[in-house]
């Protein structure tokens, strides 16, 4: 037996062993999870946060599959770095846990294996990668470094990764994380974090391992309010759903900008010219004008009677109730018990001094004050009254306040709104209406009447925990000891009371999904040039500390409010604050097809430099021109010929192409074959046309065709004839 053969049967021992601890951890951490949970149903201690620990230990230690022990590192013979095995997560010697037997990816100690290199072998010696099938080592390769001539980290793995098939869904690289990603995944910087890359250079995953490393480095901070992922459309989503958990991390909420508003769901579209309205920054000033326009001046006094005297609700007292209220800078809803506290006070003041000034003193506080709860006893009962105040300050809901104000011509003139966003069904919601009922929700707030039910129902707890705490003091008058802590000292009735409610038993993502108010510890956002001013005022305000990893190419931007430079966007609310990292390889469009796609960047961004490719597939990408019924049937010959062989493949088209999906939903996708449609149709739509024809070019991972109808754009004349299908 060869000595390469000796030592993977080595290896595959040690990790046969890595999998036996690791089963046995989990083992453990299934059996408290179901102790906790048992004893939490069954209310006889409280064990939610037990609960929700024990599940997400379960979820960490059922990565194995994926591949436990990817790696190891070998220091230089008497240096201080020893053998140390790395793998997806870290475990230890089962006997008194302080032997590790696999460091988890994320541990300082682990960054060696992916930053050494020849010239900086940082105390390595040897780097050993392992290659899996399921739990079955395969085989291994090793990098001697710290040599003359090992001046670079080897790429057989590297190169495996990316040549291999395309799945369903994105693949984690913990294994093959390249040092220029490994900086970005371990930056420590607490804010901002612009990674900026062009098609293929890993971005999205790039974002998605520094979450992951995040969470392992500062848990405490994060497993209570988790983190937001933001992503263009739920084919993205679903394509990125699997990379945190394939890490061992779920306290994770995915969402697009149409989705960020809880209960309104829509895909339908503006066109271009209102979209980059709703999406400006004015847009803001525009919402808040609508809101106040809802509080307003009676254009005639409304008599009130209130006992033997009558009083008129003139604009004078309304317009001071109305300042007192702007002024208290509570939103809408809730400023309008100033508005109604100040009105009623101003008619109850004109009214006891018209009733009581013949026999009533002001001396008199307590006779003044039963006459004016009386009073307002009786405002509160009139009709007219509640109908006056309904009308001068409404409660507002953010989709009844938008819905009028965008079938309204005299609501939006009044706004100071463009009128082009005036449409005869209000409340037909587009996905840049969402960020503006979120900031309407803002400028509003709650608008849900006060139920009294569920108040008497909480003053039967506290009565009730009342009684429970009178019991626990009658036996503290039998006790003696002055020094005895007793349950008064440490709980108030409502405290106790609360101990009574039911509990929300939905997991923090759930939780975090529903609610509207949600404050996240950190927020991806990806294909963030699509974002527009309003879409950010919806993400800062769900992240209060600007903890923010934003992914994007600004040459890839096709929202015609979206963004022209990061500065624009980020400056208002973290001006030199936030920190820039560019990425310049490509590892998904091999370089054939990259040239191609840079021959259309070039059109429409002269002087961007396309990312430069790792490898070459040896397939050339080719067009043909087809006219009459022949586009179907070459689609069709298509779809035929790569569903015979591996991997996933998909056709890009305009709207209305046969079996097509348009570029805008292929956004941060790939796919081994691509087939594009009517390139020339794609570019009919100017600048933003250019931007998807360059993401439709670049979803490739192995082969690229082309079917045009027009003649072939000049910008597509590297393209070369079709090749025999194969």
């Amino acid at each position: 037996m060869s000595e390469y053969e000796n030592e993977l049967t080595s290896e595959r021992e040690y990790v046969a062993g890595l999998y036996a601890r690791l089963d046995a951890e989990r083992d453990r951490a299934r059996r408290r999870y179901t102790d906790a949970l048992r004893d939490h149903e069954g209310r006889a201690v409280d064990r939610e946060g037990d609960v929700m620990t024990s599940a997400r230990e379960v979820r960490r230690l059922s990565v194995a599959e994926e591949g436990l022990a990817f790696g190891r590192l070998d220091g230089e013979p008497g240096g201080t770095v020893g053998t140390r095995y790395v793998g997806r997560l870290g475990l230890f010697d089962d006997e008194d846990g302080e032997e590790e037997l696999l460091l988890d990816w994320r541990a300082p100690a682990s960054r060696p294996f992916y930053t050494a290199t020849g010239a900086h072998p940082e105390g390595v010696h040897r780097r050993r990668q392992f290659l899996s099938e399921g739990r079955a080592l395969t085989a291994f390769t090793d990098e001697m470094l710290g040599r003359p001539g090992a001046d670079a980290r080897g790429d057989a793995a590297l190169l495996a990764a990316v040549n291999a098939p395309r799945g369903e869904g994105m693949r984690d690289i913990v294994a093959t994380i390249q040092a220029d990603q490994d900086r970005i995944i371990r930056s420590d910087n607490p804010g901002v974090t612009v990674i900026e890359g062009g098609p293929g250079t890993g971005k999205t995953v790039v974002a998605l391992h520094r979450v992951a490393y995040l969470l392992y480095t500062q848990r405490a901070r994060f497993e209570r309010h988790g983190v937001l992922v933001v992503g263009p459309n739920t084919s993205f989503l679903r394509h990125i759903g699997r990379v945190l958990p394939s890490l061992g991390e779920s306290d994770v909420v995915f969402a697009t900008p149409a989705t960020l508003y809880p209960g309104v769901t829509t895909r339908a579209e503006d066109t271009p010219a209102v979209a980059r309205i709703k999406g400006a920054a004015a847009m803001a000033d525009v919402l808040a004008a609508a809101v106040a326009d809802f509080s307003t001046l009676p254009e005639t006094p409304v008599s009130i009677g209130l006992g033997d005297a009558t009083v008129r609700i003139e604009a004078d007292v309304v317009g001071w109730a109305r300042d007192e209220a702007r002024d208290s800078g509570q939103p809408h809803n809730q400023a309008r018990t100033v508005f109604l506290d100040v009105l009623t006070w101003a008619i109850t003041e004109r009214a006891l001094g018209r009733i009581g000034k013949q026999w009533l003193r002001r001396e008199d506080t307590r006779a003044w004050e039963e006459m004016r709860a009386g009073m307002l006893a009786d405002l509160a009962a009139d009709g007219t009254f509640r109908r006056t105040v309904d009308r001068l300050w409404p409660v507002l809901s953010p989709e009844a306040l938008l819905a009028d104000l965008l079938s309204s011509p005299e609501r939006l003139a009044a706004a100071g709104a463009d009128p082009s966003l005036l449409r005869s069904d209000g409340a037909a919601w587009t996905v840049t209406d969402v960020p503006l009922l979120d900031e309407l929700a803002e400028l509003l707030g709650p608008h849900e009447v006060p139920d009294d039910s569920a108040a008497r129902a909480a003053r039967e707890q506290a009565e009730f925990a009342e009684g429970v705490l009178d019991s626990l003091v009658s036996r503290a008058d039998s006790m003696d000891d002055e020094d005895h802590l007793f349950a008064t000292d440490l709980l108030y009735a409502d405290d106790l009371a609360e101990r009574f409610e039911e509990r929300d038993t939905r997991d923090l993502v759930d939780r975090a999904a529903a609610d509207r108010t949600w404050v996240y510890r950190h927020v991806v956002v990806d294909e963030a040039q699509e974002l527009s001013a309003m879409d950010w005022r919806v993400l800062m305000r769900r992240c209060p500390s600007r903890s923010f990893t934003v992914v994007g190419d600004l040459t890839q931007r096709s929202a015609p409010a979206g963004a022209r430079s990061w500065a624009e966007m980020l400056d208002p609310y973290v001006a030199g604050r936030w920190a820039y990292t560019a990425l310049t390889v490509n590892y998904r469009t091999p370089s054939e097809i990259m040239a191609v796609a840079a021959d259309v960047l070039a059109e429409f961004a002269p002087g961007t430099v396309p990312p430069e490719s790792v490898r070459a597939s040896g397939v050339r990408p080719w067009a043909r021109r087809v006219t009459g019924d022949g586009l179907a049937g070459a689609i069709e010959q298509f779809v035929r010929d790569e569903a015979g062989r591996e991997g996933t493949s998909v056709v890009i088209g305009p709207d209305g192409t046969p079996g097509a999906v348009p570029p805008s939903e292929t956004k941060g996708l790939e796919f081994d074959a691509v087939l594009v449609v009517d390139p020339e149709a794609i570019l009919a739509d100017g600048e933003r046309g250019a931007a998807e024809l360059y993401v439709a070019l670049t979803r490739a991972t192995q082969r690229l065709g082309v079917l045009h109808r027009a003649p072939l754009p000049a910008c597509l004349s590297g393209l070369g004839s079709p090749v025999a299908a194969s």
